[in-house]
């Protein structure tokens, strides 16, 4: 016959392999004799020992980094992109029982993906519209992850190796735009000088005293400067006015 402390350690394996506790954030699918009898969790969980398994499936967001890969954009230029994926599974029936090993799949689909989408678009382009390239990314992934009871919430190209080459071409390119800008900015400049000095020169050519003002601002700048010679430029009028005594006094 069985001692007692045999019996004690019987009853604590039966009790071990029949009751389980599952966390908030987890769900067990229960199978019966090897066939899906339902979805049980979170908290307090009882099986029939030998007769009922548990498969533990985590419902929380999971963060997968896909790996750098070969991209040939559709103007033909090399890069190596990666990127980050979060999905989670809302189906825990559909992710156990219709694929393998979900989150190998899922990667795989990913990488996929990633190659073909970006080799629809131009580099600039790849550089220029990341949220649009996103969405696309998780339309896609979101699609074809569905029958797995997988849902793909958010998809980020991280990062975009450039050959050494074209980051040269775009350093030059870079460059000359900005020298571009500079020189459209000082021609606008300019263009704003002429046209005020247009407008003051209308102004003071419409006022002899303006005239004046202006000339004596001018000498008392020069002045200012601490030069040693001082030419004095004289107003045409005042040698008119000189020139006209003259031929008073001369009539010849």
């Amino acid at each position: 016959m069985f001692s007692m402390s045999t019996i004690l350690v019987i009853l604590a394996f039966l009790a071990f392999s029949c009751i389980k506790i599952l966390p908030e954030w987890k769900r067990g699918l229960v199978l019966r004799f090897g066939r899906f009898v339902g979805i049980r969790g979170p908290g307090l969980i009882i099986l029939i020992p030998g007769v009922e398994k548990i498969i533990r499936v985590d419902t929380r967001t999971i963060t997968m980094d896909i790996p750098p890969q070969d991209v040939i954009t559709l103007d033909n230029v090399s890069l190596k992109v990666n990127a980050v994926l979060y999905y989670r599974i809302t189906d825990p029936e559909k992710a156990i029982t219709k694929v393998e090993d979900y989150h190998f799949a899922t990667a795989q689909s990913a990488q996929t993906t990633l190659r073909s989408t970006l080799g629809k678009y131009q580099m600039d382009d790849l550089l220029s519209q990341r949220d649009k390239i996103n969405h696309s990314l998780q339309d896609i992934l979101d699609h074809d992850t569905e029958p797995w009871g997988i849902k793909v919430s958010k998809v980020e190209v991280k990062h975009i190796d450039l050959p050494k080459e074209m980051q040269r071409a775009m350093a030059r390119q870079a460059e000359a735009e900005r020298e571009r800008r500079a020189k459209v900015i000082s021609a606008d400049g300019e263009f704003q000088r002429a046209e005020k000095l247009k407008d003051a020169s209308q102004i003071i050519s419409s006022s002899p005293a303006a005239i004046q003002l202006a000339y004596l601002q001018a000498l008392n700048e020069i002045s200012g400067e601490g030069a040693k010679t001082i030419v004095f430029p004289i107003p045409m009028n005042i040698l008119e006015a000189f020139q006209k005594a003259a031929t008073q006094k001369d009539p010849n």
